[in-house]
């Protein structure tokens, strides 16, 4: 199925609401990096600013793909890389559809501290929601591609059972109703995909840059892995 892409007015005017507020971390606990978190201008960061190897990784929620890549990746990432500090990994959005957008929107959302977990998490249950998304009914896309942003986010997250998905990540129904209907952050969020698409020539999801630049045909962890053993 084909979701219609995303409508915003002003989209690229608002680029510069997607500039999230830099929180310096605090010195990694017992020289485990893997617990320090921090959001970036781009995206939303995990372990050691002062890295010798910095990935950043772009991530679409809907791409099957990616979900496999975080199964394969997570534990060598964090245990081998992230944790003794070597390599800082950086997860920046790259928006399809809408139903990207909504996911993005709800890993957002709450304190930016927990963003690696409701990203795993939606990740994680991607084949149970992307099953309903094939399944959709024709008036059920017409909610998600037509109206006010609002509420074509809030009607996605309620067909794809995001809000119970958050429930144990501490985001309430209004918490979340609140994310989702922010307008400015959805046109934020958008111009940043746009924006880092077009600057790194970003081929589809997804796609790795390793000291800031692009690692042409790897899409998985394994290929992955080769370059960032390669960088350190």
């Amino acid at each position: 199925m084909t979701i219609p892409p995303p409508r915003f007015a002003g989209v690229l005017a608002a680029a510069a609401a997607a500039l999230l507020a830099f929180a310096a971390p605090a010195p990694a606990a017992n020289g485990n990096w893997d617990t320090t978190y921090a959001a970036t201008p781009a995206g939303h960061r995990v372990g050691n600013p002062e890295a010798a190897t910095t990935l950043v990784t772009f991530i679409s929620y809907t791409c099957p793909h990616c979900a496999a890549f975080e199964q394969q990746s997570e534990a060598a990432l964090r245990m081998a890389y992230i944790r003794s500090g070597k390599v800082s990994v950086e997860v920046r959005h790259f928006i399809r559809n809408p139903v990207d957008l909504a996911a993005a929107l709800t890993t957002e959302c709450g304190a930016p501290g927990r963003f690696f977990a409701r990203h795993r998490a939606l990740l994680g249950t991607q084949d149970r929601w992307m099953a309903r998304v094939q399944a959709a009914t024709q008036a059920q896309q017409q909610r998600w591609s037509s109206g006010p942003v609002a509420q074509r986010m809030r009607a996605i997250a309620a067909d794809l059972d995001f809000y119970e998905l958050m429930e144990p990540h501490g985001l309430t129904t209004a918490q979340l109703d609140r994310c989702l209907s922010d307008e400015a952050r959805a046109s934020a969020i958008a111009a940043a995909s746009q924006e880092q698409s077009r600057r790194y020539a970003v081929p589809g999801t997804p796609s790795f840059l390793v000291d800031g630049q692009l690692v042409e045909g790897v899409h998985s962890w394994s290929a992955l892995q080769a370059a960032l053993d390669a960088a350190l």
